[in-house]
């Protein structure tokens, strides 16, 4: 949930020497209730709440102190996902690089963390068959038809060296503004079951040999 704003490569109203080129520029006081300034300067805090009530004021909506605390987004981190998932009663494992994966369904998925603050969350599933490079043509015509008409999982193929067809899903969130507990909840149930889903769909498409009577 990434949010895009323009940054100003200088601060508006000052010239190449740093002098004040606008006498109407604002500074930092206080704004009075006519939307004004009163002269004063606020410390962070007041600063804070003069802004607050005069977003209410013009928007409406709910004080920040008036939100309950598990509500309010935070940063992600892998502890969190550790956390829900012993939660929610699944078993799991770390493999050698950290990365935090179980099986669901029979099928292979992992909650992997990127960024430089590790602020985005991807769901990656594997499909729990592979299949030959013949047949790669037919297979990617069924992802792209799936992404196609689908948000998630985004379906895709990895062909292998030994020339075998590898099929996997991912659900891929920037978390840059911090995720409440609720959200970080339904990304990572979206995760394992449009990813099963997917995989459901594609055993339809290739039926497993062994499950049927010789």
């Amino acid at each position: 949930m990434r949010f895009f704003g323009g940054r100003r490569g200088h601060q508006a109203g000052r010239d190449d020497s740093g002098d004040q080129g606008r006498k109407d520029a604002p500074d930092e006081h206080a704004w009075d209730e006519a939307g004004g300034t009163s002269g004063t300067p606020l410390d962070d805090a007041a600063l804070h709440a003069s802004v607050e009530s005069l977003l209410l004021r013009e928007l409406g909506g709910t004080m920040i102190s008036d939100i309950e605390h598990d509500k309010i987004p935070t940063p992600l981190h892998r502890a969190r996902v550790l956390e829900w998932i012993a939660d929610a009663g699944y078993s799991y494992f770390i493999d050698a690089e950290g990365d935090v994966g179980g099986l669901w369904h029979g099928r292979l998925f992992y909650f992997l963390l990127f960024g430089s603050h590790h602020e985005i969350l991807q769901v990656r599933g594997q499909w729990n068959r592979d299949i030959t490079i013949e047949r790669l043509e037919e297979i990617l015509e069924f992802c792209n038809e799936w992404n196609a008409d689908r948000i998630w999982p985004k379906a895709y193929t990895r062909v292998r060296d030994n020339g075998m067809v590898h099929v996997f899903t991912e659900v891929t969130v920037d978390l840059e503004h911090g995720v409440n507990d609720d959200q970080l909840d339904q990304l990572l149930q979206c995760g394992l079951s449009t990813g099963s889903m997917f995989f459901d769909a594609l055993d339809e498409f290739y039926p497993d040999p062994a499950r049927s009577a010789p």
